[in-house]
């Protein structure tokens, strides 16, 4: 028997046949996705028909890689990017294209939230986290506000993997994980916050399906889809967002360990048994996938800023890294900011990326290639260190994404947050925990529960040895730290009253 784990991201949609007993895959698919093009400064959309296109093609390709019968599929899980809005009128059709996790236009509809619910710290008082620029909530009043027509068609509101189960499944869904990401939800108690959706439209209630525990299934793919690829029987998992799909999938479901992915955004996330609720907002107190809690640090510049120098210098992946280890530790006192989108932690939705200490000695391709390298680790030791004061230390990190597939990038990130860094063996970590969590959920409802902490011990490999910080590299990244926090800070100087920062401005 098998299980098919689906992961629908920004940039394309991969697929992985799975082996339910062993955790082994058998196959792997993918096809790529498009952004609609032409949109402003900030906005980010795509047409969910896409992804639809994009899964059934990857889902063809994984298969045909596995060379099973496809009656041997048992279950499916899906993950998908957080964040994104997908509006349906009454009859599931899609009304608008979909607004994505990295779309900053919303940036006056997430004040006017924040403002109608009495400021910032009555919304993390009432919601468990800050309302971060980019979370579903706004991206339905702009919708209201910008295009007030069809919003009057709105009948149901959808995440992205949602919209994605519903095609598989015919039912609409939400989970807890997932709709921990739209701002419309106590993280703490796990239900719909009735003050915060009041403050986006009166009638927004009635819009948003009731809530389930990960553990619940949506149900079977219809028989619709099912033939088209020869399934049978397949039990669909609740699925979530990538976060809480890639934390099962790197076995972050108990307490000890952290997931850092070096993705198309930077996160990094521990697994706690209860709510960690952060005063200052930076640090977002998300459900995951298994019932317990994910706090999560998300940087919006990771792979972004890499796939810019790569562009500059004209450089493949293995010639970045070639050329970054040609510069010491520290790029020479070459500080980036990787703000090249803005950013969500630091709170910058504005703010552009910057290259700051050039001198005739580090003006040139090694050093500039190592400290945008640097500088998107950088950024997330500024938030590592704020996960450590809530008391979410850990022994080792488990990084994943595109980015952990670079050597030096993981030297960096071990040096600058002193911590040993592995790679769980697959690579695929959305996609792999999308499948776990569906063979949970199958296992389950076959009377058989292993518990999720015993079937990602079995299942979810770790590649050793480990990549170990350098000690001698400490004091230099300590005080490039202390530079980067520095600049940026002169930025928003008002974000010193949430934390205990010097003003150097």
């Amino acid at each position: 028997m098998f299980a098919v784990g689906i992961d629908s991201g920004t940039q394309g949609t991969k697929v992985l046949v799975v082996d339910i007993r062993t955790g082994k895959v058998q196959g792997r698919g993918f096809a790529p996705h498009v952004m609609i093009p032409g949109l402003k400064p900030g906005e980010n959309e795509q047409d969910p028909a896409t992804w639809i296109e994009a899964l059934e093609t990857a889902l063809s390709v994984a298969l045909r890689a596995a060379g099973i019968d496809a009656a041997r599929i048992v279950s499916a899980g899906v993950s998908g990017q957080q964040h994104g809005f997908v509006p349906l009128d009454r009859d599931g059709t899609v009304i608008r294209p979909a607004k994505l996790w990295n779309d900053t236009a919303t940036i006056e509809e997430t004040r006017e939230i924040i403002d109608k619910l009495g400021g910032r710290d009555a919304v993390i008082e009432k919601l468990g986290l800050d309302l971060a620029v980019g979370y579903t909530a706004s991206k339905i009043l702009w919708f209201k506000k910008h295009e007030p027509d069809r919003f009057k068609r709105l009948a149901t509101v959808q995440l992205p993997h949602n919209y994605l189960n519903y095609h598989l499944t015919g039912k609409l869904h939400m989970e807890h994980g997932d709709a921990s990401g739209t701002g419309l939800m106590d993280v703490r108690r796990r239900e719909w916050q009735a003050e915060a959706i009041e403050a986006v439209d009166p009638g927004l209630a009635e819009k948003l399906p009731a809530l389930c525990h990960p553990s619940e299934p949506v149900g079977t793919i219809q028989e619709s889809f099912a033939a088209k690829f020869g399934l049978k029987k397949v039990l669909v998992s609740s699925g979530g967002g990538d976060n809480m799909m890639a934390a099962i999938g790197t076995g972050i479901v108990a307490p000890g360990v952290c997931m850092l992915s070096l993705g198309t955004s930077g996160t990094c996330s521990c697994f706690s048994e209860k709510p960690v609720v952060d005063p200052a907002g930076e640090i977002a107190a998300f459900c995951d996938g298994t019932g317990g809690w994910l706090p999560l640090l998300c940087t919006l510049n990771m792979t972004g800023a890499t796939e810019a120098i790569k562009s500059l210098f004209r450089l493949d992946n293995a010639t970045l890294e070639l050329l970054a280890s040609e510069a010491p530790a520290g790029s020479q006192g070459l500080v980036f900011l990787p703000f090249l989108d803005g950013e969500r932690v630091p709170a910058l939705p504005q703010a552009s990326g910057v290259f700051f200490g050039l001198n005739r000695g580090n003006f040139a391709a090694a050093p500039m290639a190592r400290a945008v390298m640097e500088g998107t680790i950088l950024n997330i030791g500024y938030g590592f260190a704020r996960m450590k004061e809530l008391g979410l230390d850990t022994i080792e990190i488990r990084a994943t994404g595109g980015g952990s597939k670079n050597r030096l990038w993981m030297q960096i990130a071990a040096d600058i947050l002193q911590k040993p860094v592995v790679t769980p063996r697959e690579r695929e970590a959305a996609a792999y925990g999308a499948a776990l969590q569906s063979i949970w959920t199958f296992l389950r409802a076959k009377g058989e529960d292993p518990g999720i902490t015993e079937l990602c011990s079995k299942m979810v490999k770790i590649e050793r040895p480990s990549v170990d910080p350098d000690p001698g590299h400490f004091d230099v990244y300590e005080a490039l730290q202390e530079r980067f926090q520095s600049l940026w800070t002169t930025l928003k100087p008002e974000f010193l009253k949430h934390r205990n920062l010097p003003d150097r401005s």
